[in-house]
């Protein structure tokens, strides 16, 4: 008898997802628990689970197709006999992508893990993997690329245990007008129409600053070995602007709030929403309490959504909330930016590259100092220019004298 497998519950408010990839074909043994399919929300992708072990017996949706909570979209049929697995289903264009790694099937891969390994045509059974349980991480994919531990491989065959050589090089461009047609993610899309909702509701305003970063670069330097080996984290500059923004918004309660139909919501916590790079898109956790916390508990959750982001596994959970987002531009070597805001929230940050650039000093000489610019977008129906301005000279005189930070000043 088949077992149904089921659309899981995606989260609060999340009725349905879209099928992102098939990890298991018609065919395939698996075990309970083994992720078969990755479906993605409108923040993230998760993986949908066997509910016990068998052999896959079919599909009931295709790659794209849009599910809802609750909906059917395989069967398993118990054991490892049946039609099924001894009839193999022809493979549909995603499995036939991924015969370069058919051998390794049985392997446990995260959605954004798979599509790297199918990308560079490697074998993931011959690579370490430094994740929980031994499961591999994009890290450690991107690392055996990076090292030519092997070349990548193409197969001799069609079949699946097909020989495998080293790919040839490819063809030089002829100057083709080529164009390629993909279908966006759900992510992409919902990014995309909250972006364009933010636009067309709030009252969007960029003011802008600069900050000279000497006094963290240099506490950072001096301080690093010893937290990292306290702490087992290093100290990054987030940490230090987390908490300069916890300083900021209890001084300018107003950036910390948001507009509910006619009222204002005023927070008197901070969680902070941190724009991280994954697979699919930007994605934005939440530090919860973030005026509570240290300075390693800030590092170690933002140094733990980095991990899961690039492994695929950060929870709508993760996402749930926020009442002000910092962005780095910087990390991608932005020199200033105007960010947006993320609704509901009423204002953000973004933090751009550090360069050097000639500054004149009190007493009039001028020096190259390490100078970072600092925009700050927000909701002008709710944050007046006066108070939007005092939020970053709060930034700034925390940033350049981080004593400040340690006495609440």
């Amino acid at each position: 008898m088949a077992t149904d497998v089921k659309v899981p519950v995606l989260g609060e408010s999340i009725t349905e997802a879209t099928v992102g990839e098939w990890l298991k074909q018609p065919g395939d043994t698996v075990a309970a628990d083994e992720p078969i399919a990755s479906l993605e929300t409108d923040k993230v992708a998760l993986e949908v689970p066997a509910p016990e072990a068998g052999t896959l017996s079919e599909h009931m949706v295709a790659v794209g197709d849009t599910v809802e909570v609750g909906a059917i979209i395989a069967k398993i049929e118990a054991g490892s006999g049946g039609a099924a697995s001894t009839a193999k289903a022809a493979p549909a264009p995603e499995a036939a992508k991924a015969a370069p790694v058919a051998d390794a099937s049985s392997i446990t891969l995260s959605p954004a893990v798979r599509r790297l390994v199918l990308e560079h045509g490697v074998d993931p059974s011959k690579i370490k993997g430094t994740g929980k349980d031994g499961r591999l991480t994009k890290d450690d994919v991107e690392q055996y690329v990076k090292t030519g531990a092997a070349p990548p491989l193409v197969e001799k065959g069609t079949a699946k245990g097909a020989d495998m050589q080293p790919a040839a090089s490819a063809p030089a461009a002829t100057g083709g007008r080529g164009e390629e047609r993909v279908r966006m993610t759900r992510l992409r899309q919902t990014v995309a129409k909250r972006l364009k909702e933010a636009q067309d509701t709030a009252a969007l305003l960029t003011t802008f600053n600069d900050v000279d970063m000497t006094a963290v670069m240099e506490t950072r330097s001096k301080y690093k070995e010893l937290f990292a080996k306290k702490h087992g984290v290093k100290l990054g500059f987030m940490g230090f602007f987390a908490k300069a923004a916890c300083l900021a918004l209890k001084d300018v309660p107003s950036v910390n709030a948001q507009i509910d139909g006619e009222e204002i919501v005023y927070h008197d916590y901070v969680d902070i929403s941190v724009a991280v790079s994954a697979p699919n898109g930007l994605v934005v956790p939440v530090i919860r309490n973030a005026e509570a916390m240290s300075f390693a508990d800030v590092e170690n959750t933002i140094g733990d959504f980095g991990k899961r982001a690039k492994d695929g596994t950060l929870t709508m959970a993760d996402m749930k909330g926020g009442t002000f987002t910092i962005s780095n531009g910087g990390v991608f070597g932005s020199l200033m930016s105007t960010p947006i805001i993320n609704p509901p929230q009423s204002a953000v940050l973004g933090l751009h590259r550090i360069e050097k650039r000639p500054v004149v000093m009190p007493d009039g000489s001028i020096a190259a100092r390490p100078m970072m610019y600092l925009a700050l977008s927000y909701d002008h129906r709710l944050i007046d220019g006066r108070e939007a301005v005092t939020f970053l000279v709060r930034i700034k005189e925390a940033i350049e004298d981080p004593t400040r930070l340690l006495i609440d000043l």
